[in-house]
């Protein structure tokens, strides 16, 4: 029944005749062009879709799962390309106003979860807390997770593998009751989606940390504010209640930390950092994050987590998190 109300209202769309543009509703952040309906739209973009939604139909008839990638080897030929079946797959998603996984088409998990969490993912028991300093990959279904239990005091979402692997190293979890999480860089799906439920189920406090550049506050974004490419899907996947925890601007100083650990912004990191900036979130529902942006953007310097090491080599795990959350020092 779904995909065929899906399939009723790409037929109704393609016939009507209209110069459509856009399709937008309320979602917290962003609206999202549906490609369907551009000025360029023509039959090989409306068999494309429809050879989508057959596959959707299958799966959601049938109870079974794929992923994207799935989905483009079955008919190579005429999708040419994975992008032209994720445009599909997005348009789907807009115009039927649901999220990725209600037409069972799933990703593939690409983030790690380590610490005080123990839960059941389909037939699978994942006792992270049998060993706190040991990563396990993030579920891709929320949907099959049950049985959650925790004894963590806080998530600590953390943007690259290289830091989540320091706080391994250095036993962070075992000497710090909470829970941690990466996404490897930006979030995919699964991450967020876990994170969010984890903050709903066991409504625990979540920090974020991130370097201090661009791209490390727009990965804090994602979290918090959801993507823009996705923006039809924020509400299901963004964690409002996040905090973001550092690296700041200010804390090079403060930590005095060597001048080669220090670099100058790009052009493209200005670019970048200027079309953040103009955002209405940071306006809105985060001022003292936008006055931080502005500060990196006038001191025109840019710096990893990783530089926190460059007095010792634990100094981020033993000294700077631990501080910077009992101190209240996050935004």
């Amino acid at each position: 029944d779904q995909a065929c109300q899906i399939l009723t209202g790409v037929c109704a769309f393609a016939g009507c005749g209209r110069a459509c543009s856009a399709c937008s509703y309320d979602a917290p952040v962003g609206t999202d062009v549906l490609s369907l309906l551009r000025k360029e739209f023509h039959a090989s973009r409306l068999n494309v879709l429809l050879r989508v939604l057959l596959v959707v139909q299958q799966l959601l008839q049938e109870n079974k799962h794929c992923s994207k990638r799935d989905i483009y080897y079955m008919y190579p030929s005429m999708f040419v390309e994975q992008a032209i079946v994720d445009r599909a797959i997005n348009d789907i998603c807009i115009l039927f106003k649901c999220s990725r996984h209600n037409l069972n088409v799933v990703p593939v998990a690409k983030g790690l979860v380590m610490g005080w969490i123990r839960f059941v993912e389909g037939e699978k028991k994942v006792y992270c807390i049998t060993n706190v300093n040991a990563a396990f990959p993030i579920p891709v279904s929320i949907e099959a997770i049950k049985d959650v239990v925790s004894v963590a005091h806080y998530i600590l979402v953390v943007e690259k593998e290289a830091v989540f692997q320091r706080l391994a190293n250095d036993k962070f979890c075992e000497k710090n009751r909470c829970i941690v999480i990466t996404g490897r860089g930006y979030p995919d799906i699964p991450t967020r989606r876990f994170l969010r439920y984890l903050v709903e189920q066991l409504h625990l406090p979540a920090y974020c940390l991130v370097d201090s550049d661009p791209y490390g506050f727009d990965i804090l974004a994602t979290y918090k504010f959801g993507s823009m490419q996705l923006a039809y899907d924020a509400n299901v996947l963004r964690v409002p209640e996040i905090r973001w925890l550092g690296v700041f601007t200010s804390d090079f100083e403060e930590y005095c930390l060597p001048d080669c650990c220090q670099l100058q912004l790009s052009s493209e990191d200005r670019r970048k950092l200027e079309g953040i900036l103009t955002r209405c979130y940071l306006h809105k529902e985060a001022p003292e994050w936008r006055l931080k942006l502005e500060a990196m953007l006038e001191m025109g310097v840019k710096f990893e987590i990783e530089a926190l090491s460059a007095s010792s080599i634990s100094f981020l795990s033993q000294e700077y998190i631990p501080q910077q959350i009992r101190l209240g020092r996050y935004i």
